[in-house]
């Protein structure tokens, strides 16, 4: 049996409540890394989660997403290539330098 692709009408959705000016940061960066709102806390929600080990699976069926762009499907598809402990390693230096720039800000 083919499995659905997917796609905004046939995704879970969840309302969630964010705390003054958060939305306001989540659009700044979203733009900067030249993603929608949604795929930018998806995509971070992944990393944390990666980085925890407590996704599992859950990725690989995210790799036909519409929302991935042919330069994210081909980082996650070397990501993924990478033993467990590189992937914590790159995931760990990411959110590092992430948390660098946004103390220079």
């Amino acid at each position: 049996m083919k499995q659905a692709t997917y796609s905004s009408r046939t995704a879970d959705k969840f309302v969630v409540r964010l705390p003054d000016g958060m939305r306001e940061r989540i659009a700044d960066v979203a733009r900067n890394h030249h993603r929608s709102m949604n795929s930018e806390i998806i995509a971070r929600l992944e990393q944390s989660m990666l980085q925890e080990g407590s996704l599992g699976d859950e990725v690989n069926l995210r790799m036909d997403s519409p929302e991935l762009s042919l330069h994210e499907r081909e980082l996650l598809m070397r990501f993924r290539q990478l033993s467990r402990r590189q992937q914590n390693a790159l995931v760990a230096l990411i959110a590092h330098d992430a948390e660098m720039a946004a103390d220079e800000q």
